[in-house]
């Protein structure tokens, strides 16, 4: 299997299909079309075009770049930690975006979480001394 490479390039300077192809995926993930035929055709390109790139082109943004932030946790594994942690995120007006948790072992669980913190009223050092005080929370880092 090869390696990825990626480029941060200016679209102004590429061709226009890629351009497209990113207005297709935004159809498909508003759910303005439901079908990538129907996405492809309402940003103007063919539905081979779409399929050629919708894997290799991706739009970055850089205001969000700073806005997501994930956490490492670990846990006791009882009922209702888990539940608790992400009650308490939802407190401080951040939205969680995944939660990864391994097999627990020994009692403990290690788990992954990432949100968006943009909208957040504390900050993520606040946040860790929260997640932290939760009943049955061993440790939490950045």
């Amino acid at each position: 299997m090869s390696k990825l490479n990626y480029v941060l390039v200016n679209a102004d300077i590429l061709p226009e299909v890629y351009s497209k192809v990113l207005e297709a995926k935004r159809y498909l993930a508003s759910g303005d079309a439901q079908s990538a035929t129907r996405a492809a055709k309402m940003a103007g390109i063919s539905r081979s075009a779409y399929y050629k790139y919708k894997d290799g082109v991706f739009e970055y943004n850089p205001e969000n770049a700073e806005e997501i932030e994930t956490l490492s946790l670990t846990l006791v594994d009882t009922k209702g930690v888990l539940s608790a942690i992400v009650n308490e995120i939802f407190l401080v007006d951040a939205n969680v975006l995944s939660i990864n948790q391994d097999v627990p072992q020994n009692g403990i669980a290690e788990v992954s979480l990432t949100m968006r913190i943009a909208e957040m009223s504390v900050s993520v050092e606040e946040l860790i001394e929260k997640l932290k005080a939760v009943n049955g929370v061993k440790a939490v880092n950045r």
